[in-house]
């Protein structure tokens, strides 16, 4: 094996076993911070030793072990040892030989998955910003660099660096435990959780600015940590909601995308280029959902939307009224003029675009839409629809100059055009 293919191969472990180290390491330490930089003391002694030595028969044990022996030898420089033998119910032998430091007792190698799900909880506690929950996750659970973090959200380096510092400092400040929120506090903690893997898919699935309408990688790694949670809370349905309508969403990314790297939109997708494995994935996990009785939560009832558009096998078999309905039982839920404006669309292809000009025109001087470019575009469409051409054009020319992302801006325009040629 090369030295190149050698430092792939640490790469790649690297991605699937980071989160784990950090878990367990945060477990034994009760600090974040701390466990990532023993997790990449681990990782840097990897980069030294396996181009001489090899890769070990199982890499990540191998960093594991090695992670846990830089933190027993943390422990002991502190002289917190023995309160660390009471608190996790291990016993290491004083004196122990440093290359036999790594032989822990049984009690450390407690269930990584109990020790992820605390991660999870304590990257998207809510004492972080938003933004400082999503830089976090993407570092500590999907195994990001601060530059590829800051490459994907189009962010300086330096930025997303001073958001991840800030944020373990914060949960040191606060000692936010490292631990599953108690049962009366699983609801509110949870949907925190939810809100950031939902936030990471959906800048993957459209971003926000920049040149590239999609980023698959955060698609992926959104529903890598939305299947791992998954799996560590069967039992909750809106878990297995939103994996749902990830896995749905983007089953269409290869479609949403023209040779030249154009943008196109749902009802002009080649639907034989939607990924029908990641549909019957969706699928089954909406019926979860719905068997734990989640039928009307809100990521579930948003991935029962886009399943009406996974089963339609042409754009014109859609089921609008269906669709309609389930907008408004989503916004009796969680009411939001964004979730109106989805509402209008669908009323409009299921009744016609003059009740959804209704809708729009209804929420037109919501403030929080004042920037927001999908409501002119929205609006621009209905009016063309109407035969409204000049009008119509106004508003994509208003959505263009709001849109940060330029691919998108480009599309507003063209359709701008198109309006003045039929005008």
């Amino acid at each position: 094996m090369t030295a190149t293919d050698i430092r792939k191969t640490i790469e790649a472990v690297w991605h699937m076993e980071s989160a784990k180290l950090i878990a367990v390491l945060a477990r034994m330490l009760r600090d974040v911070g701390l466990a990532e930089e023993l997790a990449q003391d681990a990782l840097v002694t990897a980069l030294e030793q396996w181009p001489e030595r090899g890769v070990p028969d199982n890499p990540g044990a191998w960093l594991m072990a090695t992670a846990k022996h830089r933190a027993i030898d943390r422990l002991r420089r502190q002289q917190l040892l023995q309160r660390k033998h009471e608190e996790l119910g291990y016993e290491i032998e004083v004196g122990q030989e440093a290359d036999r430091g790594v032989e822990l007792d049984a009690a450390i190698d407690d269930d990584i998955g109990d020790d992820l799900l605390r991660l999870i909880f304590v990257a998207c506690h809510p004492v972080l910003s938003q933004e400082a929950r999503v830089a976090l996750t993407l570092r500590l659970l999907g195994g990001l660099t601060t530059d590829e973090i800051a490459r994907a959200f189009l962010v300086p380096e330096p930025t997303i660096a001073q958001r991840i510092v800030r944020a373990k400092r914060t949960l040191a400040d606060k000692q936010v435990p490292f631990e599953v929120p108690r049962a009366d506090e699983l609801a509110a903690r949870l949907s925190s959780v939810l809100e950031v893997i939902y936030l990471v898919f959906n800048e993957g699935y459209a971003a926000t600015a920049g040149d590239d309408w999609t980023r698959p990688a955060l698609c992926e790694d959104a529903l890598r940590l939305g299947r791992v949670l998954a799996e560590l809370m069967p039992e909750q349905a809106e878990v297995h909601g939103l994996v749902a309508l990830m896995e749905i969403q983007a089953s269409r990314l290869r479609a949403r995308i023209g040779p030249g790297g154009e943008p196109i939109l749902l009802l002009k997708q080649n639907r034989g280029a939607w990924d029908r494995l990641l549909i019957r994935r969706g699928l089954a996990a909406l019926a979860r959902a719905e068997k734990l009785g989640g039928v009307h939560g809100p990521y579930a009832l948003q991935a029962a939307i886009a399943a009406c558009h996974a089963r339609a096998p042409a754009a014109e078999d859609t089921d609008w009224p269906r669709i309609a309905a389930l907008y408004a039982q989503l916004a009796a839920l969680m009411p939001s003029p964004v979730v109106e404006l989805n509402r209008a669309v669908a009323v409009s292809m299921a009744f016609g675009p003059q009740a959804g000009l209704a809708i729009v025109d209804a929420i037109r001087a919501e403030p929080t839409l004042a920037s927001y470019h999908l409501l002119p575009s929205v609006r621009g469409d209905l009016l063309e629809k109407l035969g409204r051409g000049g009008e119509a054009r106004a508003e994509f020319e208003r959505a263009a100059a709001l849109a940060r992302n330029a691919r998108e801006r480009e599309l507003l325009l063209d359709r701008a055009a198109g309006c003045e040629r039929v005008a």
